[in-house]
């Protein structure tokens, strides 16, 4: 079947989220030390990363609801201080605030707009970025986040609910992501062309994974637009 639609990833596909991540758990750790000094004077940002770590092993909802998993820290943290569970609410209101404040790859843009004139565009996405916030809602047709729709990638589950949002078969559908496995392998299993975007110019063994086969790879979405155009 001919692609009708193109797929994205978002975190490593179309901002860097290494450096994100460390402005936004910095920002939080911030607030929290004008809260709560006490918390902070106990609990470092790599303190916190580690004790998030071993809570993730304690429910299976936390692999795919990151923001459950931060916010559930939280307010444990907050309790063993005394503070109401609602600062946990607000705490993640900036963490979320700082974790949308992304910056683009310079050919995201470009290519989006161009991409957009020739296919239905979307994201899948196993973070909890804000589409809205970050300012593409109005290029994608649907976005599914993990958190909110039960399970993440590379459940077939969730490649399957962008096909019949979009109305079209898995076949019709092509996702673009840096992960092999969660992308790529992910997307092939679910019955869509799996695309890995390989910004970092690696082989298959560098990645970690040389039985997996792209459908095809690409060193940014520039390339891509030369691909499917």
């Amino acid at each position: 079947m001919p692609i009708k639609a193109l797929i994205f990833d978002l975190d490593d596909t179309l901002w860097p989220i290494a450096p994100l991540i460390q402005h936004a758990e910095s920002t939080l750790h911030a607030w929290i030390g004008e809260e709560l000094p006490d918390v902070v004077a106990k609990y470092s940002i790599e303190d916190l990363r580690i004790r998030r770590q071993a809570l993730m092993l304690t429910d299976t909802r936390f692999s795919f609801d990151l923001w459950a998993l931060r916010h559930t820290l939280l307010k444990q943290v907050f309790a063993e201080h005394g503070a109401h569970h609602a600062l946990a609410d607000q705490a993640m209101l900036v963490f979320a605030d700082a974790r949308n404040q992304v910056s683009l790859y310079e050919d995201v843009m470009p290519s989006i707009n161009a991409l957009k004139q020739h296919f239905v565009l979307g994201s899948i996405s196993n973070g909890f970025a804000d589409v809205a916030a970050v300012g593409l809602h109005h290029h994608f047709s649907e976005s599914i986040a993990a958190h909110t729709f039960g399970c993440a990638k590379p459940d077939p589950k969730i490649f399957h609910a962008m096909a019949q949002r979009l109305n079209l078969e898995p076949a019709e559908l092509m996702y673009i992501g840096d992960d092999l496995r969660l992308d790529v392998q992910g997307a092939q299993q679910a019955g869509l062309t799996g695309v890995w975007l390989n910004r970092r110019h690696m082989s298959l063994e560098e990645a970690g994974h040389p039985n997996i086969t792209p459908d095809l790879i690409v060193k940014d979405l520039q390339e891509l637009l030369q691909k499917v155009l």
